[in-house]
């Protein structure tokens, strides 16, 4: 074991197309909103050369403390051109100052620098040549826009 740090190696990004939350209101724990994922896109990079669409159907199920920090929970399929499929779960945080978060969750566009979006994406895929996705930890850095939201994702070697 080495003490040095991990390495990095962009894999992934996804650009998600998003409808209007369902806001559940207060609930355990804070308010509930579930964000329809209804399609978008992807592709890989480096050892990981895929691409194809985001199936429709899936969601993102946010708890939003008062403070505004959101606890995301999406799930998700991808669909390579090729047909193979692959199942995202992506949890992460996001926050940013008050006035910042505000207007996010109102729907506006804000500076996505001004915002902290981290995740921990898991991958399941029956497609024996993509198993490296199945057998890696990957972290994700988000950007959040009124219509879509792009996600980055890095493999951890």
């Amino acid at each position: 074991m080495s003490d040095a740090p991990p390495h990095l190696t962009l894999i992934l990004e996804v650009r998600a197309q998003v409808a209007a939350p369902f806001d559940l209101g207060a609930v355990a724990g804070g308010r509930r909103r579930v964000v329809p994922i209804t399609g978008g896109t992807f592709r890989g990079f480096g050892e990981l050369q895929i691409e194809g669409r985001i199936v429709p159907g899936g969601a993102d199920w946010q708890l939003i403390q008062h403070d505004g920090l959101t606890e995301a929970d999406a799930r998700y399929v991808l669909q390579t051109s090729d047909g193979k499929t692959i199942a995202v779960r992506n949890r992460g945080l996001r926050h940013a100052p008050a006035d910042v978060m505000r207007r996010l969750l109102a729907g506006e566009r804000v500076d996505p620098a001004l915002v902290y979006f981290k995740s921990t994406p898991v991958f399941e895929t029956s497609a024996p040549d993509l198993q490296m996705l199945v057998q890696s930890i990957f972290v994700g850095v988000g950007a959040r826009y009124p219509d879509e939201v792009v996600l980055k994702f890095w493999k951890v070697d």
